[in-house]
């Protein structure tokens, strides 16, 4: 039954959503913010959400409705090109993807209060998508020189080494710090070796993924193949 705290939760996660989109519309087209940045802005603002959700509802089933939800409406918004923000120039449907693959890692991951919980994995697997794309991208825009291609995508030595470095950390952090607290509060924890083995492997799987993904795909193939290499690892 839909109770008080699921009206909560996505009054709350539509009201950021929102939010998110308004303040990079302003940036776009006031501030004369390049729709490149305002896109990465709204990327790392959805993918920082996840950490939002375990606390807000009590259910996967109601705590994935935003999200599920946004994979329509960034779907409208790519074919209308409503969002200027998001409409950079070589803007593909990354964010229908995104919608998409959060939703199904919190479909697959998420069991609040159970001993099958597994959220951290599936918020480690996406804070690479986060942010070691996100840094990625903005690194290999700016500073790429050396440039390869596989499989038609091509990226440069700099972003891939800043993929590889970040999402590390990212993983790192994620494997420390959630479990134990509200957001994971039963769920497994780790010693620093198995951390550290964990974040370097999961590190190297989104970063081959991205490399190899043709253009958007990425947002998919980054998440599912870390997710895969943490699950069998500590799963």
């Amino acid at each position: 039954m839909i109770g008080m705290s699921d009206w909560i939760g996505w009054t709350a996660s539509f009201g950021y959503a929102l939010g998110l989109l308004v303040l990079a519309e302003l940036l776009h087209r006031r501030a004369g913010i390049a729709a490149g940045l305002t896109r990465k802005l709204v990327h790392v603002g959805a993918g920082m959400w996840t950490l939002a959700v375990p606390l807000l509802f009590t259910r996967w089933e109601t705590g994935i409705v935003p999200f599920a939800s946004f994979i329509v409406i960034n779907a409208v918004l790519y074919r209308t090109r409503l969002a200027r923000s998001l409409d950079d120039h070589d803007a593909s449907p990354g964010t229908i993807y995104f919608a998409a693959v959060i939703t199904a890692l919190f479909a697959w991951c998420w069991r609040p209060g159970s001993a099958d919980d597994r959220v951290v994995l599936a918020i480690a697997a996406l804070m690479t998508l986060t942010w070691g794309d996100a840094w990625a991208a903005l690194i290999g825009r700016r500073y790429g020189r050396h440039r390869y291609q596989i499989f038609g995508a091509t990226r440069s030595v700099e972003g891939s080494v800043t993929m590889a470095a970040v999402s590390v950390v990212a993983i790192g952090l994620s494997l420390a710090m959630l479990p134990g607290s509200a957001i994971a509060p039963i769920a497994p924890t780790w010693d620093s070796a198995t951390i550290v083995t964990a974040a370097l492997a999961g590190a190297l799987a989104a970063t081959a993924a991205e490399a190899v993904a043709p253009h958007g795909s990425d947002n998919l193939s980054v998440p599912l193949a870390t997710l895969g290499v943490l699950w069998a690892m500590l799963g």
